[in-house]
């Protein structure tokens, strides 16, 4: 009979253990589904570029960004023509690697999308800009006189 109770006791207090358990990760789902719907409606910091507009600041777009839009404003002020993936990312001082350069142009290619920089038609980009297409139903205010 003692034997029965003992067996019964270790069960209950598995059974408890278990539930608090189980409780404990159903919770730790929750709060991490909710973390990643927040994190969603957020953009992250290192992949926002928003679209070029008059007036927009050069520090708007993420750090990385910046330091791509930083070494194009160099080769222009030093006279120099369009630069291609390789050179920026050598430039940022990232090497040579394949995945380094592909990121480099990943990042010059968003920014050439939103009209911060121009991506020229040989692949290499440039500091400058292109006219934006303004959604419909947004009004453009010309400020220059």
């Amino acid at each position: 009979m003692e034997f029965e109770l003992d067996r019964r006791v270790i069960a209950r207090e598995e059974l408890v253990e278990a539930l608090a358990l189980s409780a404990a990760e159903s919770t730790a789902v929750t709060e991490a589904q909710a973390e990643q719907e927040t994190s969603a409606a957020v953009p992250m910091p290192s992949s926002t570029v928003p679209p070029w507009r008059e007036g927009l600041p050069v520090t708007v777009p993420a750090p990385g960004y910046q330091r791509i839009l930083g070494v194009l404003a160099e080769q222009r002020s030093a006279g120099r023509g369009p630069v291609k993936a390789k050179e920026i990312a050598v430039q940022l001082g990232l090497g040579t690697t394949s995945a380094k350069v592909e990121g480099a142009r990943s990042k010059a290619r968003r920014l050439a999308a939103r009209a911060w920089l121009l991506l020229e038609a040989s692949g290499a980009f440039s500091a400058g800009r292109r006219p934006v297409t303004v959604p419909k139903g947004l009004q453009i205010i010309n400020t220059s006189s």
